[in-house]
This record gives C-alpha cells, structure tokens and sequence, in this order.
C-alpha cells in the first residue's frame, strides 16, 4: 500500500472512534479499570473500544493482502503476515481525561518500516474532544484539518507545556524550562502536546518521564515535517530508538531549532 492508502485507513479509524466516542462515554462511563494493557497502564473500557475499532480496520487491510506488524497500548505485538511494516497505535492516549469527562484525549497512529524510529513514514492524530485532525507524510509535510502546518520561527517560550505522571519527580527536572516560559500548561496527553506545538500552539513540550514509542511516535514526525525538533532531555537524537511497548526515553519538542537550543540550556546548565 502507498502511504496515501495507509493514511486514508488511518483517517477512516479517526472518524469512526469520533463518531462513536461520545455515546460510548455516555453510556459506558468508563471509570471502572478492566486490569492493566501490554504497556503496564490500566485499562478502561473506552481503551478496550477504541483498540477494537482499530483492529478490526487492520485486519480488513490485511485480508486485502496487506502483510505488518501491530504494537498497541493494550494488545501488545499482533504479527499480521511476515513483514516489515509496523502499525504503532496508541488507541487513547489521555484516556484518564476521556473518563474523567475532560475534553482533550486522542487516537495517536504511527507508520514505520522496521523497527526503529528512524523508520517513520506516516503519523496520524486526531482529538477525538474536537475532531481536529493531525497528520505528515515524511518528506511531505504536516497538516492540520488539511491546511499546512509550519511552526514559528521565533525562539520566545510563550507557552511551555508538559506532562508529569510522577510529579514529585518529573516537575523538578524541568523546572528550569517552566520557570523560563511565559505560561505552562499540562494537558495530559502527549500526542496532543505535540500535535498543537505542531500547529504553533505551544513553544516546547518536555516529560521527564521516559515514554512509550506509541504516545509520541505520530507527534514526533508532526512536529519535525512542521519545522519543529524532538529529541529526548539530553539533546540526544531519537532515530536509533527502537519501537516497542516498553518505555524508552524523556522527551524534549520545540517549535524550532533555536527555541530547542534555548530549553537544552536551561534543562542542562
């Protein structure tokens, strides 16, 4: 499949969790935890929905002929034919949010050959809350709703955003960074923190908690074909990070190179 054809399955899965999304929440509520996924957080019943919706639109692409990989949230490694290709999806990402009724939560789709992120080919977002929708081909630019996306060329952090599953731990290490910016939000859910850096929405992004490849593979190739640079806190590049659902490295996104410049000096004096 060409990466049009791929895109046009990941955008296809978007619009059905947006369709379904509300009602789901309405009537299942989805507070009560159904045990733990294959990427150790807990498992709510609008993960477990979401994650049907895809596997069931990966397994009519497979019965086309379509041989790849999937790594999911809760599924784990699910081997569809022998084959290079990898599907990487986090089915909710902020899914604490979308039980909680707080309107910002996502469905993060990566496209890699290999298993290195410097396999990237296609990441795809869509807010399920707002229905905004997030993509880039490599080499061919990211989009928002369908319009192109370039971040500013400024190097001012106005907004800093980020995210911090252990506080008490993660806001010290990047204190320098939020001391230094104008505003910091925390939003709670890192694919959406850097789909709207994509979008200029934000300057910089950092977690000091190592994350998983499927909540900011999509964001990373967003960010990066919108102008935008992604490494982890240390300024180490991230193609050579192999994909999984383990956690890898702490993140650092800024709107351009010389805004990443400025928070790598203030995260590392």
């Amino acid at each position: 499949m060409t990466n049009e054809q791929w895109l046009d399955v990941f955008k296809d899965i978007g619009q059905r969790m947006r369709s379904g999304i509300a009602e789901f929440l309405s009537r299942e509520g989805g507070a009560t935890p159904l045990g733990r996924g294959a990427g150790g957080d807990k498992t709510f019943p609008v993960d477990r929905w979401a994650e049907d919706i895809v596997i069931a639109a990966l397994e009519q692409v497979h019965a086309a002929g379509e041989a790849f990989t999937l790594i999911s949230e809760e599924a784990g490694v699910r081997t569809f034919g022998a084959g290079s290709t990898v599907v990487l999806v986090d089915p909710i990402d902020g899914s604490n949010n979308a039980k909680n009724g707080v309107p910002f939560f996502a469905t993060a789709i990566a496209l890699l050959d290999g298993d290195r992120l410097s396999g990237l080919r296609i990441g795809y977002i869509i807010n399920l809350a707002s229905g905004d929708e997030f993509w880039a081909v490599k080499d061919a630019g990211a989009f928002k709703n369908g319009a192109r996306l370039r971040t500013p060329d400024t190097d001012t952090l106005t907004i800093a955003s980020y995210e911090a599953s252990d506080p008490a731990n993660d806001v010290p290490r990047i204190l320098p960074l939020l001391r230094a910016a104008k505003r910091t939000r925390c939003f709670g859910s890192t694919a959406l923190d850097l789909a709207y850096l994509a979008a200029g929405a934000v300057s910089v992004f950092a977690t000091a908690t190592s994350s998983r490849s499927f909540d900011y593979a999509a964001g990373m190739l967003i960010v990066r074909e919108a102008g935008g640079m992604m490494t982890d806190l240390a300024g180490n590049d991230l193609h050579d990070v192999v994909i999984g659902i383990g956690r890898t490295v702490p993140l650092l996104a800024a709107k351009n190179a010389a805004a990443h410049r400025a928070a790598l000096m203030l995260l590392n004096p």
